[in-house]
């Protein structure tokens, strides 16, 4: 298991923000944009394991002994997509700041909230250019166990091709929903064009920028050399304190420039660095940016 009872009960108590929810193929927990009118009491009917708890009926339990699910009018569930980056420059940083456990956590977290509002979940793995690796769609936190060994069983390897991985996601008929990119961003030809594909077949964006502290803040210095984790290229450097304040300073315009991009294009961008607790990005950085209520 990814992390605690604990954990995860204060992860059903969130939901995942969609500006536009989309219609859905079964009742859910989120309230439909398009129909205008208030959420209200419909009907009732039996429990199912993987139901959300948080819509059983107590007084009638406690007068039937029976579980029962309060069912809503007007509501629908939303699909969610997460795709996880899983190429060789993902897997840096030692214990807790490894970026690539640390992006399988987030999507742990983010596909038990998902789970738990009764949101259909999709997790798709990016690698070599491509989709290797998929869940789902699944709903009910009865598949939560599922996701889990499906994310453990994940490694990453390879080099970065985001947008030709993104065109190979979209190209298959999926239902639009919500969808959550976790990615180092290091990519030579960009994401852009892969999460532009992704919108034009009718989906949200939201990107999680993951690094490590030390790609921000190098600890090195004098004559080193560097060695691409991805195609093993090489590259001597002599670094001194100028070129680290360079380096830094480059590094914080890119973080910026990235999030001007997002705004523009309404894509909802966080920069997770892994020196933060992964629970405290999800509980708390998250809520701030939006991302969960």
């Amino acid at each position: 298991m990814l992390f605690d009872e604990t954990t995860l009960r204060k992860l059903n108590q969130l939901t995942l923000i969609a500006s536009r929810v989309r219609s859905g193929a079964m009742k859910g927990e989120r309230r439909s944009s398009r129909r205008g009118s208030s959420v209200e009491f419909a009907d009732y009917r039996n429990y199912a394991p993987g139901d959300d708890l948080r819509r059983l009926d107590w007084n009638i339990y406690a007068r039937l002994e029976r579980p029962f699910i309060k069912l809503l009018e007007e509501e629908e569930d939303l699909a969610v997509h997460i795709l996880i980056d899983g190429s060789q420059s993902m897997n840096w940083g030692e214990g807790a700041e490894n970026k690539f456990q640390y992006a399988l956590k987030l999507a742990a977290g983010l596909g038990a909230i998902t789970l738990a509002s009764g949101d259909a979940l999709t997790v798709g793995f990016l690698q070599h250019g491509k989709v290797t690796a998929e869940f789902g769609p699944s709903r009910g936190q009865a598949t939560l166990s599922r996701l889990f060994r499906f994310l453990e069983n994940l490694q990453a390897e390879g080099e970065t091709n985001l947008n030709r991985a993104m065109r190979d996601y979209s190209i298959i008929p999926r239902r639009a929903g919500l969808v959550i990119l976790l990615s180092d961003l290091f990519a030579n030809d960009g994401y852009e064009t892969g999460l532009r594909q992704l919108m034009g077949r009718g989906h949200e964006a939201a990107l999680v920028h993951v690094l490590a502290p030390d790609e921000l803040d190098p600890p090195l210095a004098g004559d080193i050399q560097l060695v691409d984790i991805e195609t093993n290229q090489t590259q001597d450097v002599s670094l001194d304190g100028g070129l680290r304040e360079g380096y830094r300073t480059r590094a914080r315009a890119w973080i910026q420039s990235t999030q001007t991009e997002c705004r523009k294009r309404h894509i909802r961008y966080l920069d997770a660095v892994t020196s933060q607790t992964w629970d405290h990005v999800l509980l708390l950085e998250m809520r701030r940016a939006g991302f969960v209520k």
